[in-house]
C-alpha cells in the first residue's frame, strides 16, 4: 500500500495537540517533501530519516514521497516527528504492517545511525495519548517521564530497528514501569531552626493553611529568607493531579524533569534582576516562566523593592487568575500559574527603619519613595503584610529554646486545609466573591468592626475580601465553625502596609 497514517503529537504550551502524519508514495523522480507548516528542524528531518533508515539496513524507497503533517494550520517544530515520518515511509512501502500503527502514537528524534534521542515535552503527549486510549512509543531516555501518567501504556525504544521489530511482532517492547511516588523524599528546612519571630511564624502558618500570599518586611539579617524557605515544609504533599500539572510545565520548560522528584512541590527563588519575560515566560517559541515553574508551589521574591517595577506588574493578573497567556504574532500559548507568593523587603533604603537603636537616617520622603516602588494594586493582592523585627541578643543564644518543628505546624495546616476542601472544594485564598460571602459570614458586631477598619484604612473591595478569607483561615486553624472577633481582628492586623509608613 502506498499510503500510511501514523499518529503523533505536537507541542503547544502544556498541551499536546494530535498530529496525523500522512505519507504517500508515488511514481516520478525520487524526492521527499514535507508539508503542513513545518519549521526548519522539521524540514531537516528528511535527511535524518533517510540516513536512519539506510543505517538500519532497511530500504529507503526511490520514489516521490510526500509527508503531510495534519492539521496544516498547526505549527510543527523540533525533531519529535522524525520517528513517525520514518515509520510512515516504511509502512507505505510495505516494510512494516500498516495495521500495527493504528493503536499507537509515536514521538522521537532520530540520529543518523537510527538511534532514538530524547525529546522535550513528552509528558503532555503521554497524557493526551492516554486520554485517547492509545499507547505511546518514545525514546528510551524519555520513557520514564511519560510513564508518570497513571494508566499510561508507554514503550521505550533505543533504535528505529527496535520499534520496527515491535511492530512486526518479532521482538516486543516491554512497557515502561512507573516511577514510585516520591521516590526521593523531599528534604525541607525545619521551622524549628527559626529563633524567635513568633508573629512571623504565625503568619507563615496562616499563609500555608489558606494558600495566602505573604510579604515579610524587616531589616537585613532578621530571618525573612529563613522563614520563606520553611514554607514548603508546611504544605501537604501535592496530589497526583497537581503533581502532573507541575511536571507537565517542567517537561516543556527546557530545564528538564526529574521523574524521581515529580511529586515534590516546587520552590522557585529568582534573582531580583530577572526580567518580566523571565517571570511570566515568552520567547519566539513560548516557554513557561518562573511563575509557571512555581505552579502548585511557592514563588519567593527576595528584595522586592529592588525588582524592576515593570517585572513586578506582570504578576498582577496571574495572582488573580492562576494562568498566564503568552501571545505572539504567529502563535499563542497558555500556561498554568497558580502559585503561592512569598516576598521579602527592607522597610527603607538603609534597611533599619523602626529599629529601636535609631540607626536609620532615612527621611520620611526617602522611605515613602522606597515603598512607592511597589504599586498599590500589587500590594492589594498580597494578603499578609508582616513585620519581622531584629532579633534580641538573648534569642540568638545557642541554648535558646527552639520553636515548633515543621511537622507539628504542618499537621495543623493539613487539618485546616481539609476543612476548607470539605466545605468549598478549594482553599480559602481561591474562593470567589459569592463563595466568600457564604463561607465568611460575620456577626453584627464583627461586621461593624470590619466597616470601621475599612473606613480608617481606606481598603479596596479586593482587600476586604482578602481579610475575610484570612479570617476564615484563622478560624479553621482554631477549629471554629464561625468567624469570631479574635479571628477577624488578627486578619485585619496583617494588613500592615495599608496603615502607611511608620
Amino acid at each position: 500500500m502506498s499510503l500510511a497514517l501514523v499518529h503523533s503529537r505536537a507541542r503547544r504550551g502544556v498541551q499536546a495537540p494530535a498530529v496525523r502524519v500522512e505519507v504517500h508514495l508515488a511514481g516520478g523522480l525520487p524526492n521527499l517533501s514535507i508539508v503542513g507548516l513545518p519549521e526548519a528542524a522539521v524540514r531537516e528531518s528528511k535527511d535524518r530519516v533517510r540516513a536512519a533508515i539506510q543505517c538500519a539496513q532497511l530500504e529507503f524507497p526511490a520514489r516521490r514521497i510526500t509527508v503531510n503533517l495534519a492539521p496544516a494550520d498547526l505549527p510543527k517544530e523540533g525533531g519529535r516527528f522524525d520517528l513517525p515520518i520514518a515509520l510512515g515511509i516504511l509502512a507505505a512501502s510495505g516494510q512494516i504492517p500498516n495495521e500495527a500503527l493504528r493503536e499507537l502514537e509515536f514521538v522521537g528524534e532520530l540520529a543518523l545511525t537510527g538511534e532514538l534521542r530524547h525529546v522535550e515535552g513528552v509528558l503532555p503527549a503521554a497524557i493526551a495519548a492516554t486520554a485517547e486510549a492509545r499507547a505511546i512509543v518514545l525514546p528510551q531516555a524519555s520513557a520514564a517521564e511519560a510513564a508518570l501518567v497513571g494508566g499510561a501504556c508507554v514503550y521505550g525504544a533505543r533504535t528505529l530497528l527496535e520499534v520496527c521489530a515491535h511492530l512486526q511482532a518479532r521482538r516486543t517492547l516491554a512497557p515502561v514501569a512507573r516511577e514510585a511516588a516520591a521516590a526521593v523524599p523531599a528534604q525541607h528546612p525545619d521551622l524549628a531552626d527559626v529563633r524567635g519571630q513568633a508573629h512571623a511564624r504565625r503568619a507563615l502558618e496562616v499563609a500555608a493553611a489558606g494558600g495566602h500570599h505573604l510579604l515579610l518586611i524587616g531589616p537585613p539579617g532578621c530571618g525573612k529568607t529563613l522563614l520563606a524557605s520553611r514554607l514548603p515544609g508546611l504544605l501537604p504533599p501535592a496530589s497526583e493531579s497537581e503533581a502532573l500539572e507541575t511536571a507537565a510545565v517542567a517537561s516543556v520548560s527546557g530545564h528538564g524533569l526529574d521523574p524521581a522528584r515529580w511529586r515534590q512541590r516546587p520552590f522557585r527563588a529568582p534573582h531580583h534582576t530577572a526580567s518580566a519575560v523571565a517571570l511570566v515566560g515568552g520567547g519566539a517559541q513560548p516557554r513557561p516562566g518562573e511563575i509557571s515553574l512555581a505552579h502548585n508551589g511557592v514563588l519567593f521574591l527576595d528584595e522586592l523593592a529592588e525588582w524592576q517595577r515593570s517585572a513586578l506588574e506582570v504578576l498582577r493578573e496571574p495572582l488573580e487568575s492562576g494562568r498566564v497567556t503568552i501571545s505572539r504574532a504567529a502563535r499563542q500559548a497558555e500556561f498554568p500559574a497558580r502559585f503561592q507568593l512569598v516576598a521579602a523587603m527592607n522597610p527603607c533604603p538603609c534597611g533599619h527603619a523602626g529599629d529601636p537603636s535609631g540607626r536609620c537616617r532615612c527621611s520620611p520622603d526617602q522611605i515613602a519613595r522606597y515603598r512607592a516602588r511597589l504599586s498599590g494594586p500589587l500590594l492589594d493582592r498580597i494578603d499578609l503584610h508582616v513585620e519581622v523585627p531584629r532579633l534580641r541578643p538573648s534569642e540568638l543564644r545557642t541554648d535558646a529554646p527552639p520553636g515548633e518543628a515543621s511537622a507539628v505546624v504542618a499537621a495543623r495546616v493539613a487539618a485546616a486545609r481539609a476543612r476548607q476542601l470539605a466545605r468549598a472544594g478549594r482553599l480559602n485564598a481561591a474562593l470567589g466573591q459569592r463563595e466568600t460571602e457564604l463561607a465568611c459570614r460575620l456577626a453584627p458586631r464583627d461586621q461593624a468592626l470590619l466597616e470601621r477598619a475599612l473606613d480608617s484604612l481606606r481598603l479596596s473591595a479586593r482587600a476586604t475580601h482578602r481579610i475575610l478569607r484570612m479570617a476564615r483561615t484563622i478560624a479553621d486553624l482554631a477549629e471554629a465553625g464561625d468567624i469570631g472577633t479574635a479571628h477577624l481582628s488578627e486578619a485585619i492586623g496583617y494588613r500592615r502596609l495599608d496603615r502607611g509608613p511608620g
